[in-house]
C-alpha cells in the first residue's frame, strides 16, 4: 500500500488488518464458484495462510493441504494471472550450507512435507495455466514476537513472567535470521513484479549462530534472563548451518529501488 497498491485482504477473520486494505471474509478452504471476482479479479495473489506453523508435526499440515490446493487452483481456473506463495526452508530438511532454487528437498516434518507438496503443485498448476508463480522461501523469522510462537516469542513471554533462566539447546547452529519488517519489504517487492520468478528466497544470505542471535536478542530488549544451554537436545534434522541464497531477492530489490 505504501507503493501504491490496491490491496485485498481476505480471511476467516481480519482483526488488526491495515485499515487501507479492503477486506472481505471469506473461507478460503472452501472456495466457491466466482470466488476471483469476489475477491477483486486481483493481478496478483499473494496466499500466506498456514496453520501450526511452529508445530512441524502437527496433523494441520497434512489435514489442510488439499485445501491450499483447490483455493490456489480455483483461483487460477478462474483468471488469475499472478500467483505468489509463502514457502518454508523446512522444504528443504537437511542440508548444509547455501539454500538456492535447484536444491534437492527431502522434507523432514510434516510442515516441510506439506509446503513442498504444496509447493510443486502451484509451479505445476501454473505452468497449466501459463500463470506467473513465485514461491517465496522464507527462513528464521525475528520481530512481532508479543504475537508470535517462535523461540524469540516464548523467550520474551517467559521474561515477562520473571523467570530467570530460559532451557536452550547448544545453540551452535547457524541460520539465516531475518526481521520481519524487512521479510516484508522483501515480498512486496517480489509480488510487484513479474521478471524474477519461480523459488525466491527471502533472506539475509547470512548465516548467525542460534545462540548469537538470541543473546543478540536479550541485549537488544534488555531482558532480566539468561539462557541454559543444553537442557533441550538439537534436533536431529537441523544442520549445523543452513541459509538461503539471496542472489534473486538481491536483484529484485535493487530493481525496486532504481524503479
Amino acid at each position: 500500500m505504501d507503493a501504491g497498491h490496491e490491496v485485498i485482504a481476505s480471511d476467516i477473520r481480519l482483526k488488526d488488518v491495515d485499515p487501507r486494505a479492503r477486506k472481505v471474509e471469506a473461507n478460503l478452504f472452501a472456495p466457491s464458484e466466482g470466488l476471483f471476482e469476489r475477491l477483486g479479479s486481483p493481478d496478483v495473489c499473494l496466499h500466506m495462510a498456514w496453520r501450526d506453523g511452529f508445530k512441524h508435526n502437527s496433523d494441520a499440515h497434512m489435514g489442510d493441504l488439499s485445501g491450499h490446493y483447490h483455493f490456489i487452483k480455483t483461483m487460477l481456473d478462474e483468471g488469475l494471472r499472478q500467483i505468489a506463495v509463502m514457502g518454508s526452508m523446512h522444504e528443504v530438511g537437511y542440508w548444509e550450507g547455501a539454500i538456492d532454487e535447484n536444491t534437492p528437498c527431502h522434507p523432514a516434518s510434516m510442515y516441510g512435507i506439506a509446503k513442498n507438496a504444496l509447493r510443486e503443485s502451484t509451479l505445476l498448476l501454473a505452468q497449466q495455466h501459463e500463470a506467473t508463480a513465485q514461491w517465496i522461501r522464507a527462513y528464521y523469522i525475528v520481530g512481532d514476537d508479543a504475537r508470535g510462537n517462535s523461540i524469540f516469542s516464548k523467550l520474551l513471554a517467559a521474561a515477562q513472567e520473571g523467570k530467570k533462566t530460559f532451557p536452550f539447546t547448544t545453540g551452535k547452529n547457524k541460520y539465516d535470521f531475518i526481521n520481519v519488517d524487512v521479510l516484508a519489504k522483501q515480498i512486496a517487492a517480489v509480488v510487484s513484479q513479474d521478471e524474477v520468478n519461480g523459488i525466491i528466497n527471502c533472506c539475509t544470505g547470512q548465516p548467525m549462530s542460534l545462540a548469537e542471535r538470541v543473546e543478540q536478542y536479550i541485549a537488544e530488549n534488555h531482558l532480566d534472563i539468561t539462557l541454559d544451554y543444553g537442557a533441550f537436545p538439537d534436533r536431529p534434522y537441523d544442520s549445523p548451518a543452513v541459509w538461503g541464497d539471496n542472489t534473486k531477492i538481491q536483484s529484485i530489490m535493487k530493481s525496486a529501488e532504481c524503479s
